[in-house]
């Protein structure tokens, strides 16, 4: 099985404004160096090559990034040992931060890609119900194998 992930973030800024450019001009780079590390199988984009347009949620504004890793390793080496916790250091800065989960991780078939519709119905899961081997956080370290139990 592969690690399936979905964050969301509430942007205070326009995407267009001053206060947000720094985030916006790094996106292509930190995409390019998730999809060259290993363990990276796939990731949600649109026509411009980043998700920042496609909508996911009621409110318009909230921006969506989604991917599929071998495994959670993979993904925890891409999120804090590249440029990308640099992104991590400023996320205050840039979005809002809620009082509720704004990410989820979940086991997916190898070669399945799973929808956004399939990912937000899991981070309401996640909201509603707490970690599980459906849907969890890195404070959790459920395995596929965890999900048959």
């Amino acid at each position: 099985m592969q690690l399936a992930q979905l964050n969301i973030a509430h942007p205070k800024f326009p995407l267009e404004s001053p206060e947000i450019k720094d985030f916006m001009d790094g996106l292509d780079r930190i995409n390019a160096i998730a999809e060259q590390s290993d363990g990276f199988i796939w990731r949600l984009m649109d026509e411009a090559g980043d998700a920042t347009s496609i909508v996911a949620f009621d409110d318009p504004n909230i921006i969506v990034n989604m991917s599929v890793w071998k495994d959670q390793d993979s993904l925890k080496n891409f999120m804090f040992r590249t440029d990308h916790r640099d992104f991590l250091k400023r996320k205050k800065e840039w979005f809002d931060l809620k009082g509720e989960d704004t990410y989820v991780l979940w086991w997916v078939d190898d070669g399945v890609i799973p929808s956004v519709e399939d990912a937000v119905e899991k981070l309401i899961f996640l909201r509603e119900n707490g970690d599980t081997a459906r849907a969890f956080t890195f404070k959790s370290n459920f395995s596929p194998e965890d999900l048959g139990k």
